[in-house]
């Protein structure tokens, strides 16, 4: 037993293999190189035995789960921090890489949203009734153009500071034009029947129109001067809703709406009260509707199941507490800075999101610069053709001149639509809004098959096209799905509502429309 024992080999001591509860070893085998301090470091601390073939080699836990990038399922994961010295600290420094992922948010968010507001307190102390978010953004993208030419290294450092929020607005951007859409039935209560279907086909047909000119001029005048299409610089998609938020918002709904059933001023006032269920309820609409199937999508759009959402709750809340749909409405979108609702919250980011629009411009400013010709000539093409045709339209089918009046700038942003009907007597504003969102309305819900159908196949055709009949909700709906179209979407968007605003400002324009508006 002795000599046995003596000529057995000496035992070499083993580690229980380490597993990846979705990876098999061989994924192991493939992991990319440690680094080298780390690696030092752990072979001082534990020299390697002689292989052998029935012991599979030891993986660190500290250099796997730690220290190294990784794909888990399509998901990407970052590195902990780790504290120097010990192992002992691990789980700790696990919350660090997302605390440090919320304050950056934060941070650069907070930001564009600040920069906004100083910038409306300057324009209304100014009495200047330009959009001011549209200045900031010209700002902007000028500053980052200055910034890559005297110092590209400090440009990129400024578009990687500001990635997050620009993220996080594209991944909401539908979210935030909704809230016009949801009191839509306040706007048009007052609108005769016969009035508002007349209204209606010339917003539909108005928009197929502006569509098809914007997006073919621009590909006439590529032609025309003979610009060779490049590829657009990749831009980041959103990452899907998970069922963690998904329930999340769903307990935040239910919690306040049994609040306000129980306690109608429970935080004060009607409107604050009513605005977590209602915020939450938009919310949910938009994720439900993102969630739907694609060929659901093309003629549903997450912006339409998001604004009937919010309605559903204004109509449930309303059954439940004996109060009118429009009571409900107008504690959702009050437009009072002291008692806000939930439409005042989203729409409070409008600004901000077309500030964020000068970051997507940057990144594509080759593609810009590329095809400037294409891009002014088609918008302002496109923006004379929205408004007289508008006005010729509304002629032949017998609308009423003041009527007519009011929905001349439906292609044209709300704020700059506001401004420009100003310029006319006897335009009604609301209507204006009205016109302005269910014009958007159309954009977002059919923008895509419709460029399809018209075989409008490049980015900057459809960035174009889409922004210069569909204003922000086309923008916002489009820019979901094709982030790539987003920065010829922002600047068909701005330049739109700035030629529009130059156009009806000449006095021998507006007479000329109201002369064919009758």
């Amino acid at each position: 037993m002795a000599a046995a024992t003596a000529a057995s080999p000496t035992p070499i001591a083993t580690f229980p293999t380490l597993s990846h509860p979705r990876r098999s070893q061989s994924a192991f085998d493939k992991r990319p190189t440690i680094t080298a301090s780390r690696s030092t470091a752990f072979s001082r601390a534990s020299p390697s035995p002689s292989p052998r073939s029935d012991v599979r080699p030891l993986h660190p836990l500290g250099s796997r789960s730690f220290l190294h990038w990784h794909e888990d399922a399509g998901a990407r994961r970052l590195p902990a921090l780790r504290s120097a010295g010990t192992d002992g600290d691990t789980l700790g420094s696990l919350a660090f890489p997302g605390a440090l992922r919320i304050l950056h948010l934060a941070l650069s968010l907070g930001i564009i949203l600040t920069a906004d507001k100083l910038l409306k307190k300057a324009f209304f102390a100014a009495s200047i009734k330009f959009p001011s978010a549209l200045f900031g953004m010209f700002c902007v993208f000028s500053v980052l153009t200055a910034l890559d030419y005297a110092a590209p290294s400090a440009a990129k450092g400024v578009m990687d500071f500001f990635e997050p929020a620009t993220l996080f607005i594209q991944r909401w951007l539908p979210l935030f034009y909704v809230p016009s859409l949801v009191v839509l039935p306040l706007a048009v209560r007052d609108v005769p029947a016969a009035s508002g279907l007349k209204i209606f086909v010339i917003l539909v047909g108005g928009w197929l129109a502006s569509l098809s000119v914007a997006g073919q001029t621009a590909i006439t005048v590529r032609k025309l001067v003979k610009t060779e299409m490049i590829p657009a610089e990749p831009m980041a998609k959103s990452s899907p809703f998970s069922n963690v938020e998904l329930w999340t918002w769903a307990s935040i709904f239910l919690s306040t709406f049994a609040l306000a059933y129980v306690n109608p001023t429970a935080l004060g006032t009607s409107a604050r009260t009513c605005l977590p269920f209602l915020l939450a309820a938009t919310v949910l609409g938009y994720m439900v509707g993102s969630g739907l199937p694609f060929n659901v999508k093309k003629v549903f759009h997450p912006i339409i199941c998001c604004a009937l959402s919010a309605d559903l709750a204004a109509v449930a809340y309303g059954y439940f507490s004996k109060c009118s749909l429009d009571a409900v409405l107008a504690n959702y979108l009050t437009k009072v800075s002291s008692n806000p609702g939930a439409g005042d919250i989203l729409m409070g980011f409008l600004g901000s999101v077309i500030i964020s629009f000068a970051f997507a411009m940057f990144k594509q400013r080759k593609l810009v610069k590329r095809h400037a010709a294409e891009i002014f000539s088609s918008v302002i093409f496109a923006t004379i053709f929205s408004l007289y045709s508008t006005a010729i339209i509304g002629r032949l089918v017998g609308l009423e001149p003041n009527l007519t009046i009011s929905i001349l700038p439906r292609c044209i942003t709300v704020a700059l639509a506001l401004s420009i009907v100003s310029f006319f007597e006897g335009a009604n504003p609301s209507l204006t809004a009205a016109a302005v969102v269910l014009t958007g309305v159309v954009g977002a819900n059919f923008v895509q098959t419709v460029m399809d159908k018209l075989r409008l196949d490049d980015p900057i055709a459809r960035g174009i096209a889409t922004a210069s009949s569909a204003h922000g909700l086309g923008t916002a709906a489009l820019s979901a799905k094709e982030p790539e179209a987003l920065p010829f979407c922002a600047i068909a968007y701005a330049l739109t509502g700035i030629c529009g605003s130059l156009i009806c400002s000449v006095p021998i324009v507006r007479q000329s429309l109201l002369f064919i508006v009758g």
